[in-house]
């Protein structure tokens, strides 16, 4: 299991942490093998966070603001970011 414990402002993580990643899902819905490494599992984790997928959403407002207003998305993640994240 992982989840994030820092907020993040993203339409593939919700409120809680949770990730919603293929590899991260048992079949028949998910693509998790126990041959998947740490290593993958992270990679596959940082491509979400760079390139969403708005098509399957945790967060549908975020999911929408990210399609339709790119520009307030980033606005808010660099704003949760600094709220959230930095020190």
């Amino acid at each position: 299991k992982i989840r994030f414990l820092t907020p993040i402002y993203h339409p593939n993580i919700d409120s809680a942490g949770r990730i919603c990643l293929d590899v991260l899902k048992l079949p028949p819905k998910g693509a998790w093998r126990p041959s998947l490494n740490i290593s993958t599992l992270l990679t596959s984790i940082q491509l979400l966070m760079a390139e969403p997928n708005p098509d399957d959403p945790l967060m549908a407002d975020i999911s929408s603001e990210y399609k339709y207003n790119k520009q307030l998305f980033l606005l808010n993640a660099k704003e949760w970011t600094e709220k959230y994240a930095s020190q």
